[in-house]
Formats: structure tokens, sequence, C-alpha cells
């Protein structure tokens, strides 16, 4: 029988032997939702879109709820829900017991959440008489329940910066288990947090490549009191609210159809910039004023989200590729990551982003405005660097790495990351990934984040993957949904795959030469 192509596409979809029943239905409510006319763009911004010189990262054609969304649990536990029908939390086991209700009625991009709040904070107030020996088997047997109720490696749980039981324990247990899910940020503070507690964080990504280490004391300046969260890979958003969408421009395109720099900051970065905001802005208005998402949920009616807390984002990537090319059609030597010049060109890049993204007011946006975001990357991108990350197997020493990068973190708000990929060798000396994780906050680094080499759970571009389910996938399929993701993106052997990083020895004349 003849089918047309949307029907190919699901046909496919539901006799594809390494997906699981949930899978499929995940992805054809995905291809029922692009089988819907594209919201209203303009020929240029389309055509642009076409290209991909922007990018929607494929949220869909129709957005019905926001990209990344960020509840107050707090407030959740301590009112109760009426939609949900649970009375307030009384004791620690009602509130691991709400929680796990309330996550399945959080709805993000990935049909998970991205969000499981700060649990330190959130859970204290509940702990009550309880011990660490009480508190142990909880925590664990709620971490088991995460990672395989909602197997999703965007999903994201923050502690810190006190020091406290819940944070340590947590610690413990996702050093134990090893999982991919949930991701995990340890929020630093340098005026709040022990030593001791940032060292054993360290000791953790040792074994676990978790968590991310955020630097507190920077990333706090650019949100209000209620303060935010990090979500997904390591998206920094205000609680009580989220990221509504996220598009991303790729700056090697825009590179490519520039004369030279001067064209390249002249014409063709704001012409494009301008496109991405048109792209921003008819999405937005979609989910704003169509898609009735702000108007029903009970997220909304329960006080748990404001929609006026909702920050469109404006990513770019690629910017690695866009310097070089820029260089080369300028007659400059000088490459990305290594040499000043091309470093101070990728400088002004940024901060030209920044002014473009902070003059343009936007009607459906969190302080009126996108927040601007070094995207990450996606599976199938091919020759073109995540973010403003140095191209994989060309990374310098990790002193120059961070002295080549840390000019660009004030300018990204809503997140900006770089992975240092260390020798296994630190295992055996980790107070020196301390040393370089506090020089990296010292010069301004808004997040820390490693990979250390031998090691089975390793991040991609932000995002877990274990190399073991990697491995096997293409044979047996895989429970956690961002395998594939993982399977995909180990695929460009040439500069783009996690897998070309190159490990670095951290001597000690760096880590003197740092204090």
């Amino acid at each position: 029988m003849d089918m047309t192509e949307f029907q190919q596409n699901c046909y496919n979809i539901v006799t594809d032997p390494n997906l699981s029943p949930k899978q499929k239905s995940n992805l054809l409510a995905l291809a029922a939702e692009n089988n819907l006319p594209y919201v209203d763009l303009d020929s240029e911004t389309k055509q642009a879109l076409d290209e991909r010189v922007i990018c929607d990262m494929y949220e869909g054609h129709a957005p019905y709820k926001p990209r990344y969304v960020l509840p107050d649990y707090a407030k959740f536990l301590k009112q109760g829900s009426d939609y949900l029908e649970l009375e307030p939390a009384k004791s620690f086991d009602d509130a691991l017991n709400m929680l796990t209700i309330a996550y399945h009625h959080v709805p993000s991009v990935t049909g998970m959440p991205v969000y499981l709040g700060c649990l330190d904070q959130v859970l204290l107030p509940y702990v009550g008489n309880l011990t660490q020996a009480d508190l142990y088997p909880r925590l664990k047997r709620f971490w088991i329940m995460l990672d395989r109720n909602l197997p999703d490696a965007f999903m994201h749980a923050n502690i810190g910066p006190t020091d406290n039981v819940i944070s340590r324990t947590i610690l413990r247990v996702d050093r134990e288990l090893k999982q991919v899910a949930p991701n995990l940020t340890f929020i630093y503070d340098e005026s709040i947090t022990p030593e001791s507690l940032l060292n054993t964080a360290i000791e953790n990504i040792c074994q676990t490549a978790k968590p991310h280490i955020a630097n507190n004391m920077m990333i706090k300046n650019d949100f209000d009191e209620k303060g935010y969260g990090v979500v997904s890979c390591y998206n920094s958003l205000p609680v009580a609210g989220g990221g509504s969408t996220l598009s991303r421009i790729n700056l090697k395109e825009v590179a490519l159809r520039s004369k030279n720099i001067v064209d390249f900051l002249q014409n063709t970065l704001p012409f494009y910039c301008q496109l991405q905001l048109n792209l921003i802005k008819a999405r937005s208005a979609f989910l704003y004023e169509k898609s009735n998402f702000f108007q029903n949920s009970f997220l909304v009616k329960e006080g748990l989200i404001d929609a006026n807390r909702f920050a469109p984002m404006f990513g770019v990537y690629a910017m690695a590729e866009a310097v070089n090319i820029l260089q080369e059609k300028s007659h400059l030597t000088g490459r990305y990551g290594v040499d000043e010049d091309a470093n101070e060109l990728a400088a002004t890049i940024s901060k030209q982003l920044a002014d473009f993204v902070d003059s343009h007011e936007i009607k459906h946006a969190w302080q009126g405005k996108a927040m601007l975001h070094a995207q990450s990357g996606i599976s199938t991108d091919r020759g073109a660097t995540p973010g403003l990350r140095i191209p994989y197997g060309h990374e310098p020493d990790p002193v120059t790495h961070i002295m080549a990068l840390f000019k660009h973190h004030k300018y990204y708000a809503s997140g900006i990351s770089d992975i240092l990929t260390i020798d296994e060798t630190i295992k055996t000396n980790p107070l020196a990934l301390v040393q370089i994780c506090k020089a990296a906050f010292k010069f301004g680094f808004r997040e820390f984040t490693a990979n250390i080499s031998g090691n089975d759970l390793v991040r991609v571009t932000g995002y877990m993957v274990r190399l073991s389910d990697i491995k096997k996938y293409k044979q047996e399929g895989s429970r956690i949904n961002t395998t594939f993701l993982g399977s995909e993106a180990a695929e460009d052997t040439e500069n783009n795959s996690y897998l070309c990083r190159t490990p670095r020895v951290i001597s000690h004349e760096q880590v003197m030469g740092n204090r």
C-alpha cells in the first residue's frame, strides 16, 4: 500500500526494533506535531531556517509547551496541590512521594522534567529527626526511581551551596550508583561552601563526571531574589519560570557568508541575529497566544510557575569554526583557542552578540529580553564545534584552555560550558582538580565541568552517557532515551565526537602557578 511521507515516517518509528513502546510513543507525538504547518515566518527568516544558518532545535512546528520548565518545588511541598489532590508534605517520606508524583506532570521539550529542584534546599525542611543512616536508603531508592522511571539524561538536579546532610548523601549515592540520570550540578559559593564539600564534589567527578560545578558568586548576579536553577545540560534559568524556546545561530555558516571580519561584524552577523530574533518572537507568540499552555496549566494556576518568568534562549554555536574562517578570509594566521588575536576576535563577537540581545525587547520574555546561550550542539551536527568550545582533539593544557575562554562567560547568562578532559591519573590527586576549578572561577568561569579518561560514564555535550551503553545500542537499543543521541554524536570521528577529546595531565607546576 502506498503511504504518504508522514505515514512512512510513522511506520518506520513503530517498526524500529531498537525502540521501546514508550520511546515510539514520544517519537510519534513529535511526528504528529511536525505534520502541522510551521508557525508564521517571513520569507527571509524561513530561508535562513531552511538553510540551517539559524536552527529551531527541532522543538516542533507548533510549540504547545515551554522548552524548559522550572517549578517552585518548595512551594509545591508547602502548599500541596488541588489539581493532584495532594495535601502539604508533613514528613520526608511525604516530600519524596510528592516530588515523584509532580515530576510526571512537568512538561519539557523531552517530555520529561529537565529540573528536579535544588533538592537539598527543597528537602531539608522535612528531615526532622532523621539521621544520615535513615536518609541514605530513602535517597538511594529515590535516585534509582528517577533513573528507571524518567530515563533521560537531560533531567537535572541541583544541590548546594550550603553544607548539609542531604547534599552529602546525594553525592554519596550518585557516586555509588554511577547512573546516567539524573544529571547533577553542585552550586558552589566560596563565601558559603566549605572546602571539604567542594573536595567531595570533585572526588565524585573523578568517578562519575558528575556534578557540574556552578559558580554561584557569578551566576546569581544575573537573576532576582527567587533565584535560578541549572537544567538540562547546563542551562541557568529563573526558578518558577524557565526557558520558553531555544533557537541557535550557526556562526560557521554566518562566517562562510561573510567577505571578511569587518563584513561579518557589520553586516552578516547583525542580519542573522535579527532573523533569529524573528524566529524566537514567532515561536514565543504561538506558545503564549495560541497553545493555551499558560492559560490552562495547573502549574500556573497554583503559582508554581509564572508566565512572566520564562525567557527565550538566544543560542549560538560553532564559534571556533567561525573565527578560523574569518581569520583566513582576512589573511590572518591565528587559530581559535591558541592565538591571542583569534581569541580576541571571538571575545569581540561574544560582546556584539550580548549587546544585540540586550538592546532588543521581546514581548513574551522575562525582564523583556532573551538570554544569550552558548548552545552545546546536537548529535547530528557535523563539522561544527559545540558552543564556544575549542575543537575536540585540539585542546591545549587545562590552564591555557581556561585562559583562552574565560572572557566569554560573563556574556552568556543562560549558560556556557566547556568540558576539560583530564587524564585518569588525576584520581590519585583530586586536589589538583580542585585547584584548577577554583582558578577557573577566579578568572570568571561560570561553570566548571570535567571528564576523566578511562571512565564508563562520560559527558557528551553536557548530558551523560555510558560508553558501554553506546557500544551495544545498535544491537539491542537502550532503556535510556538519550543513549541514541550519544551514539549519533560518537559517529563524527572528524572533530565533533566526544571520543576525540584529548585527555590532559594536570602538572604540579600548573597547580602551583594558579594558586
